[in-house]
């Protein structure tokens, strides 16, 4: 696969173009580090949440089964849940390349794992969307990365070669499972790292 070819640049959400901290949101939840420990495990660590983001538990579910495995009160969780949507805020440099690249003429996607609620609101609360000319949600098309089939989805059905596609990720595993679709990709761990890597595939 040759270098200097790429026209498609993919972007994650969380990590990515927004902040994404769980520690951080229980930390301003809870005073009690046992305490958020547990719900660490027993809500963003638990198997239901992937399946929440992958869209086959819904909100409600998530947040009955999380009360019932912390002992946790629902009114409570629900805020946790509420506070972790306002925890979403943007990534601002991340944001201005998203701008610069749109600038550019750079085809510009996003995939994500999300859940529907989530989506929705974050549609409503940030403006940088219009930047993407296709927007890949996992719980719309029930699939999670790292999964081969998700990159597939986005490359059939945006028609994006593979060979010409980039994909930035905070997590490594994601960003493997997208160099054996045969994309490029780059595991975000900052602004001007991501700048770097860039450059070098799109100049």
């Amino acid at each position: 696969m040759s270098d200097a070819v790429v026209r498609n640049v993919v972007f994650d959400m969380g990590g990515v173009v927004l902040e994404w901290n769980p520690q951080k949101i229980l930390a301003d939840f809870y005073a009690d580090a046992p305490l958020r420990s547990r719900l660490h495990e027993a809500l963003f660590l638990h198997p239901d949440w992937r399946e929440f983001n992958r869209g086959d538990l819904q909100e409600a579910a998530l947040l009955r089964r999380a009360a019932l495995r912390s002992g946790r009160p629902l009114p409570e969780l629900a805020a946790l849940l509420d506070s972790m949507r306002e925890s979403l805020v943007t990534k601002p440099e991340t944001v201005e390349l998203l701008r610069g690249l749109q600038g550019r003429g750079i085809a510009l996607y996003c995939l994500s794992d999300m859940p529907l609620s989530v989506y929705r609101y974050l549609r409503q609360r940030h403006d940088f969307w219009d930047a993407f000319s296709g927007i890949v949600i996992s719980a719309e098309v029930r699939l999670l990365k790292p999964e081969p089939a998700i990159y597939r989805h986005l490359l059939s059905s945006h028609g994006l070669d593979a060979a010409r596609t980039v994909f930035i990720d905070d997590l490594p595993g994601n960003a493997a499972g997208a160099r054996a679709c045969g994309m490029h990709a780059i595991q975000f761990h900052d602004i001007e790292q991501v700048r770097r890597e860039l450059s070098a595939l799109l100049d």
